[in-house]
């Protein structure tokens, strides 16, 4: 039956976020007909939009639906996304803003570029582009099962098609003022998203545990319920376990800033210093993270029995809160989740165009040709993300992103090593990407893709650990015995388009500011995408 009061308040939020949506194109205006405008918002934003960007693009409906559907399913293990999030913000700092000021010289836009001046092979560079769509690919269906379960929440149903077409309705909006604001879009509902968010959490870590008699009720009825599941959950970790734990953790935060989407909303920034004070300001989410994965507790103790995992946060609110106050939760979820999944079908969109159709398909096409093209791209990528659903098994959303996570960290070599030598070979890092993503993959069929989670036998010995994880090593193993085979073989290494000091960041670009844009003006030539760089001009206050 439809619960018409949540209905009600959850199709309020959604419309408002709408018309943000679409009124973003007309927000820090510039010529959104241009790739860098409409996929990078001209790299302007400050810290404090980057804040919401970043932590819109990286706490998603992963965040809200996924972890405390595993901690509701496993208990303790789920909670591997806390350290997980405690790890990455030294890694950003330390080798963002190095990234970032490269891109900024050379306008290189999607990671792949960066391959492509660095090493100046396009097949490794192409090797990264698919590899980074393919990855992404999953964790959008993960924010369409976040959005999915809560319009179930609600009682919509119907058979067949009738059924998905709520889904398919709230994605073809995002589609369409994704496809007419391009980054200005999420970047403006982030405010709203995670404002909604934190009042979502207090409200639920503050009166669920009163209701049901205090945090010691809820960690002892929890333990109680972990216990009886087959196979058992546990609230402590058990020493089995501790391998898994640590590798899923150190796999995932390795993983999380060279996915397209992210390197996007780092791109979209004014300065590296922007970066640094934002990896030191976010980890305020993680404190939120940490609250939300109790909600996976409190539903245990709570009594609730969703049909699957995914429902337990949903059906926890449905059973506590007034029905207009779960709407309004309802609404936090989804528009948590479109947030990201818009930034993400640009990432894949910019990467496709730049990467893939400027580079083999269409070298001549123009700049605004290059843009349209992103535009349209980036509404295909949201159909292809439904195959995950459909042919994959999503009992936990959360393995649809660690089956990203393991494609993904076969890139973190070539990116990441790159920020900081050029001593490996291209291609010995291409053999070994085709190492790890034959080898992370066969991991992950071995188990049926139902579990990221692969047991290494040796002798007598089981390290069971996180398949991202074997699949870098076996990756970085591969790298470094072969760049000096191709020395020794004398294979020709490409021209290293970059500089050392390319990757100094001097702060604010006066290009960066609002009011100080660069224009391009021509189309592009076939070379590389360094010569980009000679397709602007810089323009002075009246270009605005």
């Amino acid at each position: 039956m439809v619960n018409w009061s949540a209905l009600t308040v959850f199709t309020f939020f959604f419309l408002a976020v709408t018309v943000m949506g679409f009124a973003a194109a007309h927000w820090r205006r510039g010529d959104l007909n241009l790739l860098e405008e409409w996929g990078l918002a001209g790299r302007r934003f400050g810290t404090f939009i980057t804040w919401f960007l970043v932590g819109g693009d990286f706490y998603t409906a992963y965040t809200v639906i996924a972890v405390p559907a595993l901690v509701f399913g496993v208990g303790a293990a789920g909670f591997f996304a806390l350290p997980y999030t405690v790890i990455v913000y030294p890694f950003v700092f330390l080798t963002m803003p190095r990234l970032w000021a490269v891109a900024n010289r050379h306008r290189f836009v999607t990671p792949a570029d960066f391959v492509k001046g660095r090493y100046g092979s396009g097949a490794l560079a192409l090797a990264v582009a698919v590899t980074g769509m393919l990855a992404t690919m999953p964790y959008i269906a993960l924010q369409l099962v976040g959005i999915q379960v809560v319009i179930r929440a609600m009682g919509i149903a119907g058979a067949g098609w009738l059924q998905d077409l709520p889904l398919v309705l709230a994605f073809a909006i995002l589609a369409i003022y994704t496809y007419t604001s391009g980054l200005r879009a999420p970047a403006l509902i982030a405010f709203v998203k995670d404002i909604m968010i934190y009042l979502m959490v207090l409200v639920a870590v503050t009166t669920i545990p009163l209701a049901l008699g205090g945090y010691g009720e809820v960690f002892r009825s929890a333990g109680v319920a972990l216990a009886a599941k087959k196979p058992p959950g546990y609230l402590i970790l058990p020493p089995a376990g501790f391998g898994a734990y640590a590798s899923l953790a150190f796999g995932s935060a390795l993983a999380a800033f060279v996915y397209p989407h992210t390197v996007t909303s780092i791109l979209s920034s004014s300065s590296g210093k922007v970066i640094r004070r934002n990896a030191f300001l976010l980890p305020a989410y993680t404190f939120l993270l940490g609250m939300i994965a109790l909600l996976g507790l409190m539903a245990l103790a709570a009594g609730v029995h969703p049909a699957t995992p995914n429902d337990a946060v949903p059906q926890l609110f449905l059973k506590v809160f007034p029905s207009w106050f779960a709407g309004f939760c309802f609404a936090a979820i989804a528009i948590g989740a479109l947030v990201p999944a818009a930034i993400m079908s640009i990432a894949a969109a910019n990467t496709f165009t730049r990467n893939v159709y400027r580079e083999y398909l269409n070298p001549a096409c123009t700049l605004q040709q290059e843009a349209q093209l992103a535009k349209i791209v980036s509404l295909l990528v949201k159909v292809g993300a439904l195959a995950f659903i459909v042919f994959l098994p999503t009992q936990y959303a959360i393995l649809l992103q660690l089956l990203g996570g393991i494609w993904v960290l076969t890139t973190f070599p070539a990116i990441i090593f790159g920020l900081f030598t050029r001593w490996f070979h291209h291609r010995a890092l291409l053999a070994g990407w085709l190492g790890g993503m034959i080898s992370g993959t066969a991991m992950v069929a071995a188990n049926g893709f139902k579990s990221p989670v692969y047991s290494l036998h040796l002798g007598t010995f089981t390290l069971p650990a996180y398949a991202g994880v074997f699949a870098l090593v076996i990756n970085i193993v591969v790298a470094v015995a072969l760049t000096p085979v191709c020395d020794a073989l004398r294979m020709k290494r490409l021209p290293d388009v970059t500089k050392p000091l390319d990757y100094e960041d001097e702060g604010e670009e006066s290009s960066s500011r609002p009011g100080r844009g660069r224009e391009l003006t021509q189309a592009a030539p076939r070379a590389t995408i360094p010569s980009l760089r000679s397709l602007y001009r810089r323009k002075g206050p009246e270009a605005r």
